[in-house]
């Protein structure tokens, strides 16, 4: 099947991938066809296929893809002293991290039902280990005697969900700045982890 016109190899796997997330992000992985993604992108509905299997490999590229980066860039952070100032760097690298990807943000928690198996077995096992960083955090501030909770792993999820939640209704255009939700959001934490 020919290639559309102005379509380039170099950039229309790129182009199919952006594509896909924002109709994802918007309609819904079932919701969304292939031709759809192709008729986006300005090519065959064919053509899609020589660069993805499928969409549900598309999907899990999708996904796969945002934990890397995220894990990477997690990496990439200085280790800090004590769990106090873990937590806080913990929980202003989540906040912008995520401020900048609300479309892979919403696909990588809405879409999970929506994998095969073995392709949720690897991002969850992607999730937790992100997820694990925090709960060694939360119990080094219980080792210390800064935090104090009931339930190491629910006390991560509760963590976890609000920070995430910051994605569904912050907007660049509104009221506070990222600074100053990352300053809310981190005294939100603290206060439902330390020590009274």
């Amino acid at each position: 099947m020919a290639r559309t016109q102005g379509s380039h190899s170099a950039s229309t796997g790129p182009k199919i991938r952006a594509s896909a997330q924002r109709l994802f992000a918007q309609h819904g992985y079932a919701a969304v066809s292939m031709r759809q993604i192709a008729a986006d992108v300005g090519v065959q509905a064919g053509a899609l296929y020589n660069y993805i299997p499928d969409k549900q490999a598309l999907l899990f590229e999708l996904m796969k893809r945002h934990m890397d980066d995220l894990l990477a860039a997690r990496c990439a952070q200085k280790p800090a002293e004590s769990a106090l100032a873990a937590l806080e760097a913990f929980t202003r690298f989540h906040i912008g991290f995520h401020l900048d990807r609300p479309d892979a943000v919403f696909i990588a928690y809405m879409e999970l039902r929506n994998l095969s198996d073995d392709n949720f077995a690897e991002i969850e096992r992607l999730r937790t280990q992100y997820e694990g960083e925090l709960t060694q955090i939360l119990d080094h501030g219980l080792a210390e005697r800064v935090f104090d909770m009931t339930d190491l792993k629910v006390a991560t999820r509760a963590v976890i969900a609000m920070l995430t939640g910051v994605t569904t209704w912050y907007r660049d255009s509104g009221a506070l700045s990222r600074s100053e939700v990352e300053d809310i959001y981190w005294q939100m934490v603290h206060n439902a982890v330390r020590l009274t």
